[in-house]
């Protein structure tokens, strides 16, 4: 063998140990840019006490945190900041049964009008979305998927008109861009809080949400409905609420 192929052996055979010794996580696919859209699935486990396993499924228009038996579980792992955050969670944990899951949904809103793409010729109001089911593992049984047995109250929602869309400068000092707010009690997530004054969660057709980016990667049951409150686009932030097993 020349000194020129023996050189270039050397060469590959160094390049291959030097990647081999590179850890897997180094060629995960980085986070996406602000702005852009999250991974069409994110794939989880997660250490958390409990006898039974469990198996969540969750897509969202924009974004959710999760609490499990009043403790928080699960945050969207893609920020609400991002405006086209869309994407499905799949992921495992352990729970006690009755088993209270509590969510947080919000829609993504550039300030409290609840307008985005504000200042371009896209300034709108956003519309969101929801759907979730969760299984038990050992069984295979649907413990919940979203519907109208649900209880749902909407904790913000804006602009008071849709002419806010029309605004120059959108503000919620403006009548037309005003926000409502509910008061929630801190416990909402909690095991033994009466939602019972709640109303039932909004049952949506798909063709009103239009899910995306995620949402196919999922076998969802039969059962499983796109929720939100009564107004896809002014209700923009959100609290469910569903408890199961025993």
């Amino acid at each position: 063998m020349n000194s020129t192929k023996t050189h270039t052996t050397s060469l590959i055979l160094a390049i291959c140990i030097g990647l081999s010794a590179v850890p897997a996580a180094s060629f995960a696919q980085k986070p996406p840019p602000p702005g852009g859209k999250g991974p069409d699935l994110n794939e989880s486990t997660i250490k958390s006490s409990g006898a039974h396993q469990v198996l969540g499924e969750v897509w969202v228009d924009n974004w959710f945190k999760l609490y499990i038996n009043g403790e928080p579980l699960l945050e969207d792992s893609v920020s609400i900041k991002t405006e086209r955050s869309f994407n499905a969670e799949r992921f495992e944990f352990n729970a006690d049964y009755p088993m209270t899951i509590a969510f947080e949904f919000r829609d993504f809103m550039e300030n409290n009008t609840g307008l985005e793409y504000i200042g371009s010729r896209r300034q709108q109001m956003g519309d969101g979305g929801a759907i979730a089911q969760f299984k038990d593992m050992s069984t295979g049984k649907l413990l919940t998927a979203t519907g109208s047995n649900w209880r749902c109250i909407t904790v913000q929602s804006a602009p008071a008109d849709n002419s806010c869309e029309r605004e120059n400068n959108p503000d919620v000092a403006l009548a037309n861009c005003a926000e409502t707010l509910t008061s929630v009690p801190g416990n909402w997530m909690a095991p033994d809080f009466n939602d019972s004054s709640w109303p039932r969660a909004s049952v949506h057709r798909e063709s009103d949400v239009r899910p995306k980016d995620g949402y196919d990667r999922v076998s969802w049951d039969a059962s499983a409905k796109l929720i939100w409150g009564p107004d896809l686009k002014k209700d923009n932030i959100l609290y469910c609420r569903v408890t199961v097993g025993g």
